[in-house]
């Protein structure tokens, strides 16, 4: 057997099972029926919510990401592996059971006072956010501390020595060298974040026009039988992460050959 037919079989196959899927949702919607459903109130308000909710979480899960995966990436420190292993949490834990332990925390006395004195999560679309924030977090640090392994730590190092202080070496130098696999990072997080499910719901609810993102839409649509409206509402968050990803590449690949 070709090894390089082998190969290049299986990925081959994996596209046509992905793409077999899409095909199927395509082939069951009629093109006049799908333009009511897109252009209907509800699911043009479960877009914008997506949107602003997914974007305001990977802003939040970046800014707090960059600097732990900087930090993960070039120190050594007490209760570093301990604190590396953590990160995983998001990962090894199912949505549901985060967004479980989310809810569990907002009923302790901590939580009650943060809702009382702050911003109301529970049920609420600060809750979306921030359901949203705690599967993405460990993952932005994950992936963004990958991009940084990759620079080496001399060209900080020459730079320091030429007179840089640490935010300049690593504003000037090492984020530059790194955009590219940062920003990749960030698409990622935010297509995850777009369809994030179990723990929104969990923490948030399902409330049709307050809480009601394309995932819980989805869920919702499905529950109660409105097939048309659960396929069109499938194509637009798969062709938004794609477009998304797509985009990511072929900056990638301008780069390369400029």
């Amino acid at each position: 057997m070709n090894f390089r037919r082998t190969m290049i079989g299986a990925a081959t196959g994996l596209f046509l099972f992905y793409l077999l899927l899409l095909l199927a949702l395509f082939s069951q919607i009629q093109g006049k029926k799908g333009l009511e459903i897109l252009i209907h109130p509800g699911t043009l308000f479960s877009i914008r919510l997506s949107l602003m909710a997914a974007t305001g979480a990977t802003f939040l899960a970046v800014l707090i990401g960059l600097p732990a995966g900087y930090a993960l990436s070039r120190f050594e420190f007490r209760g570093k592996r301990v604190l590396d292993t953590f990160l995983e949490i998001p990962m090894i834990m199912s949505p549901v059971a985060l967004g479980a332990s989310l809810l569990l925390f907002f009923n302790t006395p901590v939580g009650e006072l943060i809702q009382k004195r702050g911003v109301f999560f529970v049920f609420d679309v600060p809750g979306i956010i921030l359901a949203q924030f705690s599967t993405i977090a460990g993952l932005a640090t994950r992936l963004m501390k990958t991009s940084l392994d990759e620079i080496s730590p001399r060209y900080e190092a020459v730079a320091r020595s030429l007179g840089a202080s640490p935010w300049r070496a690593f504003y000037q130098i090492t984020l530059p060298l790194s955009l590219k696999g940062l920003i990749a990072s960030v698409i990622l997080c935010w297509a995850k974040a777009m369809g994030e499910f179990g723990a929104t719901v969990t923490l948030a609810g399902a409330m049709p026009g307050k809480t009601e993102t394309m995932p819980i839409a989805i869920f919702m649509s499905l529950a109660s039988a409105d097939i048309d409206k659960t396929i069109v509402l499938i194509l637009i968050l798969v062709l938004l992460g794609l477009g998304a990803l797509y985009g990511v590449h072929m900056t990638g690949k301008r780069k390369k050959y400029d």
